[in-house]
């Protein structure tokens, strides 16, 4: 084989790895499935009311751009529970979800229909980085998750009664030591225990 056929070759070889790489990383069902599996009896004691009210709290108790060393919002429950990060795109300063994104909020629908997480329940947390105020910021991640529970719902068709919304803003930085770093600006979805039940015959009922 000519030298240059078989650096063509190569190339071609190269591109398709990097093709199947970048395809590797695309948010699928089956990985959002995963890792919200892993709780069964386990519950969330706390609202998502509750959750919301401790935020507004933090951003009360300790104002300022940025949360004092130590002052982040620690909910240790959330973190024992099963859970996925996602980001999701919208536009700017804005709860619309941008058009790119939209296919990973219908992999999380269809994660959310798999019959192995049918009836439990799902906390959609939106976060946000320090650009801006806090208080702000509190108010724009609660719109954004929202958002992102009206599109898992319509056109999605998620059931809205195992859906609540919470936005903690800036107040659990992911990155506190670069804090308008856009690794802070993500969705969680928790798995907060079974709240509906099924009958023999398929009827849904609350869980005792």
């Amino acid at each position: 084989m000519k030298p240059r056929h078989i650096c063509f070759a190569l190339c071609l070889t190269l591109l398709a790895a990097l093709g199947a790489a970048v395809a590797d990383t695309r948010l699928n069902s089956g990985q959002i499935t995963t890792s919200l599996l892993g709780v069964s009896d386990s519950r969330l004691s706390i609202t998502a009311a509750e959750l919301r009210q401790r935020a507004v709290a933090n951003v009360q108790n300790f104002p300022g751009e940025v949360p004092p060393p130590g002052h982040l919002l620690v909910i240790p429950e959330l973190d024992k529970l099963a859970q996925f990060t996602v980001e999701i795109n919208f536009d700017f300063d804005s709860a619309a979800i941008k058009p790119e994104s939209y296919r990973d909020v219908g992999a999380i629908a269809d994660a959310l229909h798999n019959p192995i997480l049918l009836g439990y329940g799902i906390l959609v947390i939106g976060h946000t980085d320090a650009v801006g105020t806090r208080t702000y910021n509190l108010g724009l991640s609660q719109r954004r998750a929202e958002a992102i529970r009206n599109a898992l719902v319509d056109p999605f068709g998620v059931n809205p009664a195992v859906l609540e919304a919470v936005g903690l803003g800036e107040e659990q930085l992911q990155d506190p030591k670069h804090p308008k770093a856009a690794v802070n600006r993500r969705v969680q979805l928790i798995n907060i225990g079974k709240r509906f039940c099924f009958g023999r015959s398929g009827e849904q009922f609350q869980c005792p």
